[in-house]
């Protein structure tokens, strides 16, 4: 697991990429994310291997990590820009479509949450190519399972 953290007073915003992935569907899973401040320094970047779940579930569960994580280490935070790749998680999350599996509603459900606790967030689907640090964390984290 890599993780790291550079520790900042009176973060206003931070801009977030998170990422989950799965080896087959359901498979094999992992997560990450990496957070920037809002001049773009780096800082903190993590990913963990989550078990066997599909590729759904690990892209919620990387937004669930990420927004529970900042409200730890970031409480002060006043903006978050998150970024995902998964357009099916950003439709589901900000009500454009329903979400339909359990697991994903309860994970939704938790996500809400952390986000209650923020003033202002956005969430934003990117292309794949825009989320390429997160991406790699996902892999390597499916990479040093073996």
């Amino acid at each position: 697991m890599v993780s790291y953290i550079v520790m900042s007073e009176n973060i206003e915003k931070l801009v977030v990429y998170t990422d989950g992935g799965s080896r087959n569907n359901p498979g094999h899973a992992a997560i990450g994310y990496v957070i920037f401040d809002k001049t773009g320094t780096e800082l903190e970047r993590y990913n963990q291997y989550i078990g066997i779940a599909t590729n759904n579930e690990a892209e919620y569960q990387a937004l669930l990590t990420a927004v529970r994580d900042i409200s730890t280490k970031y409480p002060h935070c006043e903006e978050i820009e998150l970024n995902l790749d998964s357009e099916l998680v950003v439709k589901q999350l900000t009500g454009v479509y329903k979400i339909k599996e359990s697991r994903l509603k309860t994970l939704a459900n938790s996500i809400h949450q952390y986000l209650s606790l923020i003033p202002r967030f956005s969430l934003k689907h990117i292309l794949r190519e825009k989320n390429k640090i997160a991406d790699s964390l996902v892999n390597q984290a499916l990479d040093e399972r073996k």
